[in-house]
């Protein structure tokens, strides 16, 4: 039987579907948080502060969180961090419906969930390749539907859902998403146990978080893979910042027709997820991450030159595309040939390197705009992603791809020496 006829264990239905509730509470809670927060106040900081919070433990904490996911049973790092954030949000809730909830609680809720969130994702990306056994084809299937679900729920459904639900109270969509999370821990701890990575040289936390980082450095192809996200960042940031005013002052659109640009977006996200596997087998996987990279480079330029709001949407549909079709392929490449034991650590470094990016790309974006014109931020953007295009094609490119599944397979089992060893140590002549 080959990789393409094999079926999705059972174990990942579960896992699917914790995700794709916790998706759907995430994205009532992304809704209304931030109107929670303009019930207290209209100072446009405090407001901010609330929004940063949640990505603070990202920056603070990535790599050292990674380090403790290699050490720690990743089944039960989900669970936990599921059922902790479900009670954390009984706070908020029970301070809104005795009218006791202010800025600096929201901002320090933030922060706990997003810290309960850097556990989770990092667990969750590491359990996922031994459940599936490091099977490529069946990363790339399984992160495509778990993707295609979190942007249907956190993009689609949970956003007008949080704003009905504060309709009816302050308390209730924030009690939405601790049922969410309770519901997810249980489905996550029913989920099977597979092997624990052989366990390393006891070695300090910020050793091992230290070799985990190196790991990724060192290895062009890993290092690609995590430069996309990174600069694609400051460039999405830097449209994202100044997208509203863009909409408005250019293309002449309403609050209302705003939304719909978004949800083009949402939409073209949904759709990239759903091809990726497709393209990745057409094209090769280096092949994919090129040619998707680029789209989202010349949607961004179309969006800066759209004349008007159709072809600014259409623009934004593409962009959605590509970017739904990387976040499945370079994902799932990088969990078929990380050895288990640097999962989590390699996962984490590549998601600081991510999120640090993004206050560059907003201070850019303002920055840019202010004194140049609205439209310049977003150009900027185009020529920044093509740019990382070109540069980072010969360090993804199919034959360093496929030299490194071959290094990465195991021939006695995920942790067989064969399957540790740095794939870039077999592709270093490769261009």
């Amino acid at each position: 039987m080959t990789s393409d006829s094999r079926k999705l264990p059972t174990g990942f239905g579960r896992l699917w579907t914790a995700q794709t509730v916790s998706s759907l509470g995430d994205g009532v809670s992304h809704a209304a948080m931030p109107l929670l927060a303009l019930t207290l106040t209209r100072d446009p900081m405090a407001l901010a502060v609330v929004t940063a919070a949640g990505t603070l433990p990202w920056l603070l904490f990535g790599v050292l969180g990674g380090a403790l996911v290699d050490r720690w049973d990743r089944r039960r790092t989900m669970w936990v961090a599921d059922a902790a954030r479900a009670v954390l949000l009984a706070i908020p809730a029970a301070a809104a419906a005795l009218d006791g909830l202010s800025i600096p609680l929201l901002a320090a809720v933030a922060f706990l969930l997003g810290l309960g969130g850097l556990f989770f994702d990092t667990a969750a990306t590491a359990y996922l390749p031994d459940l599936l056994g490091r099977d490529p084809v069946l990363l790339e299937r399984a992160n495509s539907r778990l993707r295609g679900a979190q942007t249907a729920m956190s993009g689609f459904a949970g956003p007008p859902a949080g704003s009905a639900l504060l309709a009816l109270g302050r308390a209730v969509p924030l009690l939405a998403d601790a049922v969410s999370f309770l519901f997810s821990a249980l489905l996550v701890r029913s989920l099977p146990a597979v092997p624990r990575p052989a366990p390393e040289a006891r070695e300090s936390l910020l050793r091992q978080a230290r070799a985990g980082a190196s790991y990724v450095f060192r290895n062009r192809l890993l290092l690609g893979l995590a430069l996309r996200p990174a600069v694609g960042n400051i460039a999405f940031l830097a449209v994202e910042t100044v997208l509203a005013l863009f909409a408005h002052d250019r293309l002449g659109i309403d609050t209302y027709g705003f939304g719909l640009l978004l949800t083009a977006e949402a939409a073209g996200g949904l759709l990239g997820a759903g091809i990726a596997s497709a393209l990745g087998r057409r094209l090769g996987t280096g092949t994919a991450l090129t040619c998707t990279a680029a789209v989202e480079g010349l949607a961004i330029l179309g969006l800066a030159s759209a004349p008007n709001p159709y072809v600014a949407g259409l623009a934004l549909a593409v962009c959605g595309a590509g970017m739904g079709a990387t976040m499945v392929l370079a994902p799932s490449l990088r969990q078929a040939i990380v050895p288990a034991h640097l999962m989590g650590r390699v996962a984490s470094t590549s998601r600081m390197l991510a999120m640090c990016a993004a206050p560059v790309g907003a201070f850019l974006g303002g920055w840019l705009a202010t004194t140049h014109g609205v439209r310049t931020p977003l150009y900027a953007a185009a020529a920044l992603l093509l740019t990382m295009t070109a540069l980072t094609a010969t360090m993804t490119n199919n034959r360093r791809i496929e030299a490194a599944l071959r290094a990465a397979a195991p021939t006695d089992g995920p942790d067989h020496p064969a399957s540790k060893q740095p794939a870039d140590e077999g592709t270093r002549t490769l261009s």
